[in-house]
């Protein structure tokens, strides 16, 4: 469940990334040492720039795992079983769905209407795999069992935060 993020929040995001944050909406998944690793931002930024990256992952641990991860072949496995593999695809293709659902109610919330982003996702949804990062996101941020692809590569991950937890 996303929540709103404090300003404690914010200034951990502006650390976590190395700049101030733009437009964060609400947090959408924290690291278990309970700091924000994904957040939501709406579909257009401040600065009137559209944005479909609608869940964002924070963590510099999370994604310099996700980036190792990338590293592997796996988009390129996962890319083949889509071609092959018709139920993965209509799974894929509802995570699709979802991801859009998700920002369209954060558009509307808050009173924003982005065309330019219109039916388009991330990671290559709902036709290719082209960024482990969004998938990953996605998953922890909807949950499981929503993004077929986001749920593999995640389990794949090691855990990020056990080495060298966030101070």
């Amino acid at each position: 469940m996303s929540e709103k993020p404090t300003k404690e929040d914010l200034d951990a995001i502006k650390d976590q990334l190395g700049r101030s944050p733009r437009d964060v909406h609400a947090i959408a998944y924290r690291c278990p040492c309970g700091k924000p690793a994904v957040v939501e931002t709406p579909p257009r930024l401040s600065d009137g720039t559209p944005f479909p990256t609608f869940y964002y992952a924070t963590c510099p641990r999370l994604t310099g795992a996700i980036s190792t991860l990338e590293t592997t072949g796996m988009m390129m496995q996962m890319q083949d079983r889509l071609a092959t593999d018709p139920e993965l695809a209509g799974k894929y293709a509802a995570a699709h769905e979802d991801f859009i659902a998700a920002r369209n109610a954060v558009a509307k919330e808050v009173g924003l209407d982005v065309p330019e982003v219109e039916g388009i996702s991330a990671g290559g949804m709902p036709s290719r795999v082209k960024c482990l990062h969004s998938l990953v996101a996605h998953t922890l941020g909807a949950g499981p069992d929503v993004n077929p692809f986001g749920d593999e590569a995640l389990a794949a991950l090691p855990q990020w935060w056990m080495d060298s937890p966030c101070e």
